[in-house]
C-alpha cells in the first residue's frame, strides 16, 4: 500500500502525497521533538521535512524504507537548526574523559526506591539529554529511543557503524554520569 502511495505521489497525485504526510506526521513530529527538545522547533522541523519530501520525493529510490529516508531529513533539519542557534552550549562528550570513571557507574541496587519514581527520573533524563550535543542526541535517540539498528542509524546519519557505536557509547556514558550526579545531590 505504501509503495503505491509513493509511486502515485511521485507521479503528481496530491491525494497520495497528502496520505503520506498523514501517515508520517506523528512519526516525524515525535522524532523532531526528541532531537530538538522544543515544540516550536519540532513543528518547524516537521514542516521543513515535509517540504523537503515534496521537493525531492522523485529522488527517493526505495532502497530503504520511507521512514528511514524521513528520519534522515529530520536529522539534517535538526542539526542545521542546532548549528544556527549556538545560544545553548553543549557538553563536549568527545573530550570528557571523566565519563568513564568508576564513580559514575551507579550501583542501582542501593538507590532508594522513592528516588526512582518515573516523573523525577524522566525530568533528570530529559535535562541530561538536553545537554548532549545534537550529533550525540541524534544517535542516542535513533538507537535507544526509536530502537533502530546500528546499521539504520549509520545510514540515517551518514556515519560509519563504528562511529555510531562510539557516539552512542559516549552519549550513554554522559547520560549515566549526569543521572548519577543528580541522585548524589
Amino acid at each position: 500500500m505504501e509503495e503505491k502511495l509513493i509511486l502515485s505521489a511521485k507521479q503528481g497525485d496530491k491525494k497520495a502525497l497528502t496520505e503520506l504526510v498523514k501517515l508520517y506526521s506523528n512519526t516525524v513530529y515525535n522524532f523532531a521533538f526528541k532531537i530538538c527538545r522544543d515544540r516550536e522547533k519540532a513543528e518547524n522541523t516537521m514542516q521543513e521535512t515535509f517540504l523537503s519530501m515534496v521537493k525531492s520525493l522523485s529522488q527517493f529510490d526505495g532502497k530503504s524504507k520511507l521512514s528511514t529516508w524521513l528520519y534522515r531529513i529530520v536529522a539534517n533539519h535538526c542539526l542545521m537548526e542546532a548549528r544556527k542557534s549556538k545560544r545553548f552550549s553543549y557538553v563536549d562528550v568527545e573530550n570528557e574523559e571523566s565519563l568513564f570513571d568508576d564513580k559514575y557507574i551507579a550501583d542501582w541496587s542501593k538507590l532508594p526506591v522513592k528516588e526512582l519514581e518515573n516523573k523525577e527520573l524522566k525530568k533528570i533524563l530529559d535535562n541530561a539529554i538536553k545537554k548532549l550535543a545534537p550529533e550525540y542526541r541524534l544517535v542516542f535517540t535513533l538507537r535507544d529511543v526509536e530502537q533502530l539498528s546500528t546499521e539504520e542509524t549509520a545510514k540515517i546519519t551518514s556515519l560509519s557503524v563504528p562511529a555510531v557505536k562510539s557516539r552512542l557509547h559516549r552519549a550513554r556514558a554522559f547520560l549515566r554520569k549526569e543521572i548519577t550526579k543528580a541522585f548524589q545531590k
